[in-house]
């Protein structure tokens, strides 16, 4: 799951990136609305962390932006502001949550999972697939009622296509997914994390679209 933050406040910004990572998700960190605007506008996000006290761009005006492009990507506003005004303003312009700081970061990680559940329009938090159930508050897998230890970004590939079942996601998508701005990729990485999930689990699970990404197929009723 790939995440843009935005945020201006550094050591707020460093402290919920190292807090997010081990959580399964790719943190992307901007501190200004200007270029948190383009970044979303051009590029794909599954959730986003937007202040709204933001140079150059506050973050109200990104959000009025975001929605008026039509762009649904879920939003979590974070800010100080707290009147019960700016809460209505900031829902009224499309935000889906909007958290107090200060904040508990447990909080935090559970709003972003209700959030991720509701755009994919699931109750429960943890995937189910045949045999095979993933949670991603725990970060486990389990196949065939057995426990399979999967490295972090063996995890959050399988959470990605396990997220879109029967959807052909790209290479390219997968690799924003797994790697932050600014990361060495080696190129045959992706083909690695999808070889070990193949060996751990059952070759058939992932399938391979030559030329464009991989996709997990619906199970037949």
């Amino acid at each position: 799951m790939r995440i843009l933050l935005v945020e201006d406040d550094a050591m707020l910004g460093e402290t919920l990136q190292s807090a997010l990572e081990p959580q399964g998700y790719t943190v992307d960190w901007l501190k200004d609305g200007q270029q948190a605007l383009h970044a979303i506008s051009e590029q794909h996000f599954d959730l986003v962390i937007l202040d709204l006290g933001l140079p150059r761009l506050d973050g109200m005006s990104v959000l009025k932006a975001v929605r008026a492009k039509g762009i649904s990507t879920p939003i979590l506003i974070l800010t100080a502001r707290d009147t019960l005004q700016d809460k209505v303003n900031g829902l009224d312009a499309g935000a889906d949550d909007y958290l107090l700081k200060p904040f508990d970061l447990d909080e935090l990680n559970a709003r972003l999972r209700a959030l991720t559940r509701r755009s994919h329009g699931r109750a429960d938090t943890r995937i189910s697939y045949g045999d095979l159930i993933l949670d991603p508050q725990s970060q486990q897998a389990f196949f065939k009622k057995q426990e399979i230890i999967l490295h972090r970004r063996e995890f959050m590939l399988l959470h990605q296509l396990l997220e879109n079942v029967g959807k052909v996601i790209t290479r390219q998508q997968l690799e924003q997914s797994l790697y932050g701005w600014g990361e060495d990729i080696e190129s045959n990485a992706l083909e690695v994390h999808i070889h070990h999930l193949r060996k751990k689990l059952y070759p058939e699970l992932i399938k391979t679209v030559r030329g464009v990404g991989y996709i997990i197929q619906e199970l037949a009723p």
